[in-house]
């Protein structure tokens, strides 16, 4: 199984789309056994979907995520989680455990001038 974390920094990014990198987390007998980072290849409208998809990545995580996002990831076949925050230790420490607290709450926007609790910003 494939996990991508979206990140910025070294924490989860709010905003899955803006984030610098994925790191990907092979899992196998849930532990992790390999570990990489890929470069977000920028954020289009319906580009990161299918080339997490192309990674064979099973599940996004993400800080927040609008719908459009979730429903093209369904439609790829990979599963969201969002609404968290933490390093990438906690959360796939989390993920593992079964013990993530994610709110899964979906960003409401229909462009980036827009003000809304997704905790995010548009620089």
């Amino acid at each position: 199984m494939r996990l991508a974390i979206a990140r910025t920094g070294n924490e989860a990014a709010q905003h899955f789309g803006h984030c610098d990198n994925f790191v990907i987390f092979d899992i196998e007998d849930n532990k992790v056994i390999n570990q990489s980072v890929l470069q977000n290849p920028g954020h289009a409208p319906g580009v990161l979907p299918p080339f997490l998809h192309q990674q064979g990545v099973h599940v996004v995580i993400a800080g927040g995520m609008g719908q459009r996002a979730r429903d093209l990831f369904a439609e790829n076949n990979i599963q969201t989680i969002t609404g968290l925050t933490g390093t990438m230790d906690q959360i796939v420490s989390a993920y593992l455990s079964n013990t993530l607290q994610a709110t899964n709450e979906t960003c409401a926007h229909e462009g980036h001038e827009h003000e809304h609790d997704c905790q995010h910003d548009h620089n």
